[in-house]
């Protein structure tokens, strides 16, 4: 039989009844002959409350400290859960991230894991025992317990899976699979039953919050067999495949449209247009951690430059106070920022061989009177920053003018 990892969210396991559920759900695939692995978040809502707990005490809290705080949080869930499965006849152990040996880098907060050891693992899937490993935590090459950030049991799962050579990672989550967009913004999104790692890959950076995106990146990379799943419905969920050739030929040119409400955007304008400039500015930004997404350069006549670029929201604060530094290092005229925008993007591998993709969105975008700030393009996406207030009204708009409400056509074959 089959080596399966499931992954239970936190709406999944939110409170006893739904771990009850969840326990129920394991013993089926285990007296099938399965051996299962599960990675389980916290419970819902956990994870803030441990968040706003810190920030009372501490306005911005300590990185290693905050690690060890929010890890406690996966702790009672796989302990719960264990519990529960042991109650049914069904043995099965619970482990911390640090007790399997997920081992990763010191980025505390936000961590990539480096190494897992599966001796331990291998040795209780011999045993008959149901496995239940704590995601989204880690710890370092010096003890110290490491978290990989929001979403990383995702990320656990799907490097446990390509550890263990598991024939399927199973994500199951409050949604019933991949969708052309959130099915809460557009009532007639609809549910893919196959897309491409590449695709998912782009819908995961660009802020669909289905999967985490070093989760898809893993999985790309080791060929690991995805499936999203709900957690309390049965379906087939969707595929994620390594390449689009089990895709209907006739598919879709945009297969989805991903956005992300979590942006804010910096410019730093008068900068001297100098050979390097662009180091010296995201350089300082790096060094603090944070994340650049999207980079505009624009030169003047007076030989000086706007620079732009945008940032996680979370990050907003931080980044002007690395920039004011920045400003007064380069001699530039000044610099600001807007925390009210959102990112809308459209993706789908359709794109490669169709011209004029680009030109339809920003019509429909100009249609409903909606001003783009930066555009950004790769093969199989275009993404646009716009004003957070329109960005509900472009999802509809790109959902409807790219036809994603209507079902592809199946190839006959011929």
């Amino acid at each position: 039989m089959a080596l399966l990892v499931q992954k239970f969210g936190g709406t999944s396991v939110g409170d006893l009844d739904r771990i009850q559920g969840v326990a129920d759900k394991v013993k089926r695939f285990r007296d099938q002959g399965h051996d299962v692995v599960v990675v389980v978040s916290a419970m819902s809502g956990e994870t803030n409350r441990l968040t706003d707990l810190a920030t009372n005490i501490q306005k911005q809290p300590t990185p290693r400290e905050m690690d060890v705080l929010l890890s406690t949080g996966e702790q009672v869930t796989i302990a719960l859960l264990a519990m529960a499965l042991n109650e049914r006849n069904c043995p099965a152990r619970s482990y911390t991230g640090s007790q399997v040996s997920i081992v990763t880098d010191q980025a505390h907060t936000k961590a990539r894991i480096q190494k897992i050891d599966t001796e331990k693992m291998r040795a209780d899937l011999d045993q008959g025992r149901v496995i239940i490993v704590a995601g989204f935590q880690g710890r370092d090459d010096q003890g110290n317990i490491t978290t990989l950030g929001r979403g990383g049991s995702d990320t656990t799962a799907v490097a446990l899976a390509a550890a263990l050579d598991a024939d399927e990672c199973q994500i199951y989550t409050d949604v019933d699979g991949v969708y052309t967009t959130d099915p809460r913004v557009v009532e007639g999104a609809r549910r893919l039953d196959k897309i491409t790692f590449e695709e998912m890959l782009e819908m995961a950076s660009l802020g669909s919050k289905v999967l985490q995106i070093r989760a898809v990146e893993f999985a790309g990379k080791y060929n690991v067999k995805l499936r999203v799943l709900h957690s309390m419905q049965e379906g087939p969920g969707t595929l994620i495949t390594i390449d689009d050739e089990d895709v209907a030929m006739e598919s879709p040119v945009v297969s989805g449209i991903a956005f992300n409400r979590d942006e804010a955007k910096v410019t730093i304008k008068g900068v001297p247009d100098i050979p390097g400039v662009a180091s010296r500015i995201l350089g300082p930004v790096s060094k603090a951690n944070i994340e650049v997404d999207m980079i505009v350069q624009n030169v003047s006549d007076d030989r000086t430059t706007d620079f732009t670029f945008t940032v996680h929201r979370n990050d907003y604060q931080r980044t002007l106070d690395v920039c004011a530094k920045v400003c007064e290092e380069l001699g530039a005229r000044e610099y600001d920022g807007d925390g009210k925008i959102a990112k809308v993007s459209i993706v789908g591998v359709g794109m490669r061989s169709h011209a004029g993709v680009a030109t339809q969105m920003f019509e429909a975008l100009a249609a409903e009177g909606i001003n783009i700030q930066i555009i950004s393009t790769s093969e199989i996406k275009v993404s646009v920053i716009i004003a957070e207030k329109y960005l509900e009204l472009a999802v509809r708009a790109l959902h409807s003018v790219f036809e994603l409400d209507r079902e592809p056509v199946e190839s006959n074959g011929v």
